[in-house]
């Protein structure tokens, strides 16, 4: 959809000052180009900061500095766009034909011969069913049959990193921070294997897990399983962060929201709950089914949750409101499986047939986009390439890779992921990960909220001072570089003194208008006057 706003234009006037260097150009040259406002709303970081009531000089002056940056940076990456080539392709078709007539073997003929060898077959009935997970980048495929057998390989390539067999049961995998690490949930425990399959640590804590979630910016594997607990291990120090139990008994169903890294459990009695490590109780609990529930997913803007159920209903819910947007019911057998590409697909997997919905998520859908048929085989696991065009299918009877045009996301960030990092990048993107790792109490249903000031705060500071109490006494700090002489030490404190006596006379002002409030509705109720004690109406009945 076209904006029918005019383009911005932004010029650099001439009496412009040398000390603005990074707003405009060094050259005193005229400095001119369009950006379509719509592209600036996109990349937009909110409310400015507002300066007017900042009362250091120095405050002021740095955070207009900051603004000015965050301009130029949304100015520089809406001017980026034009450099990004690469487009998202769909089916289309002619006349009352329909998508999810195409057939795999139809679509990988059409397309070139690179695109065509990302459709393949694996045939691995002796361990299945297996679960599979695509690293970050797209590049390495991870794979776990129930059986013991775990492989990791290179999928595009087909070059095989390693392949063991466990002699235990693979419940679940999944890959942790980058594709040298793993984890397996077997029988008993949770084991760590590197890129070679040898096994590196074993979580003795960690019992009878069914499901994995990593969450990469956080440095946390969450893990729940049949005694109900959810608990959150710190792959970086290796210590167990936190170990909540849920009481809602065996849990089967796990997924994570990649917008604020909340874990959602889905439960036996048809609610599904949203958790933080830091919190002993769910953030949010959501009746969704009359059944137990299947399967969760979040897509990756964390506006929306689609969840299945043994009730046969497939639904789609808005997490802002928690409310159910569409509604679809499963042909015969309920959705085991579901996962969301990051173009918005909403691909279902029940049985041995698959469904992919186009735009699952804004539109109700009365058809598929596409849809395939597994040939004796149940899927048990679903998961959409990133930065790819195929969705993987993890079944009874091995992996099977598919391709769905349109799905994966064209264009990538190689600061944020780069899917043809070299080994020495890669090194750097780890140091640089663990430097910039967050903290598990950060992790909200809405990460703004760390940007505001709690108001909580202020707002027990000022009932405090209103009933009396003793504050803390203002010690200002040693300073360098003289600025701790004797006049800049009196200045501060002058200044601490003068709010806090315009805090005092704004409290007194409050008190003295609701003290004024008071009379006057005495006066209208008839009771202004000289006060009457109790015992006056009876010495005023004895007079009578």
């Amino acid at each position: 959809m076209e904006s029918t706003e005019a383009p911005v234009t932004v010029s650099k006037p001439k009496g412009i000052s040398h000390k603005k260097k990074d707003v405009f150009n060094k050259k005193n040259e005229v400095e001119q180009y369009e950006i379509d406002p719509t592209k600036i709303m996109k990349y937009a970081r909110g409310d400015k900061v507002r300066t007017k009531k900042v009362l250091d000089r120095k405050l002021k002056r740095n955070l207009k500095k900051r603004e000015e940056k965050f301009d130029k940076a949304v100015k520089q990456a809406a001017r980026a766009e034009t450099l990004l080539t690469e487009e998202a392709g769909y089916l289309e078709t002619e006349g009352l034909e329909r998508t999810h007539k195409f057939k795999q073997k139809d679509i990988s003929k059409a397309v070139d011969i690179t695109s065509a060898k990302k459709y393949f077959d694996l045939d691995l009935e002796q361990f299945g069913p297996y679960k599979t997970r695509y690293t970050r980048t797209g590049k390495f495929l991870l794979m776990g049959g129930e059986k013991g057998h775990l492989a990791a390989f290179n999928w595009q390539t087909k070059k095989l990193a390693f392949e063991v067999h466990t002699q235990e049961t693979i419940r679940d995998v999944t890959w942790l921070h980058q594709e040298t690490m793993l984890a397996a949930a077997q029988k008993k425990q949770v084991y760590i294997y590197d890129n070679t399959g040898t096994e590196l640590h074993c979580l003795k804590q960690h019992r009878d897990v069914n499901r994995m979630q990593y969450l990469p910016y956080h440095f946390l594997l969450a893990t729940v399983g049949n005694c109900g607990f959810l608990k959150y291990q710190d792959t970086s120090t290796g210590q167990l962060v936190s170990e909540i139990r849920t009481k809602l008994g065996r849990c089967d169903c796990m997924s994570q929201n990649p917008h604020n890294a909340v874990i959602n459990l889905g439960h036996a009695n048809g609610t599904v709950t949203m958790w933080s490590p830091t919190v002993r109780t769910p953030l949010v609990k959501m009746l969704c089914h009359r059944g137990p529930v299947m399967a969760t997913a979040v897509d990756h803007k964390g506006l929306y949750i689609a969840s299945s159920g043994l009730d046969g209903m497939l639904k789609v819910w808005d997490v802002r409101t928690f409310k159910p947007v569409y509604t679809y019911r499963m042909e015969g057998r309920p959705a085991q499986c579901l996962a969301i590409s990051q173009r918005g697909m909403l691909a279902a997997g029940f049985g041995p047939r698959i469904y992919v919905f186009r735009d699952g998520l804004s539109e109700k859908q009365s058809m598929p986009y596409l849809q395939h048929m597994l040939k004796s085989a149940e899927v048990s696991s679903l998961e959409f390439c990133p930065f790819e065009d195929v969705l993987g299918v993890g079944h009874s009877r091995g992996f099977t890779s598919l391709l769905v045009p349109g799905s994966g996301e064209p264009n990538f960030d190689a600061l944020e992921v780069n899917p043809f990092e070299t080994k020495r990048q890669r090194q750097e993107h780890e140091v640089k990960m663990l430097l910039e790792k967050i903290q598990p109490e950060m992790i909200t249903m809405d990460p703004a909220k760390i940007l505001r000031v709690d108001g909580a705060t202020s707002a027990i500071k000022k009932a405090d001072k209103e009933e009396g109490k003793v504050t803390e006494v203002f010690e200002p700090k040693h300073k360098l570089k003289g600025k701790s002489s004797t006049a800049n030490v009196v200045k501060r404190k002058q200044g601490v003194g003068q709010v806090s006596k315009r805090e005092a006379m704004k409290a007194a002002n409050i008190a003295r208008k609701r003290k004024e409030r008071e009379e006057a509705v005495d006066q209208k109720r008839g009771l202004a006057g000289a006060a009457v004690s109790a015992l006056d109406r009876f010495s005023a009945g004895a007079k009578t």
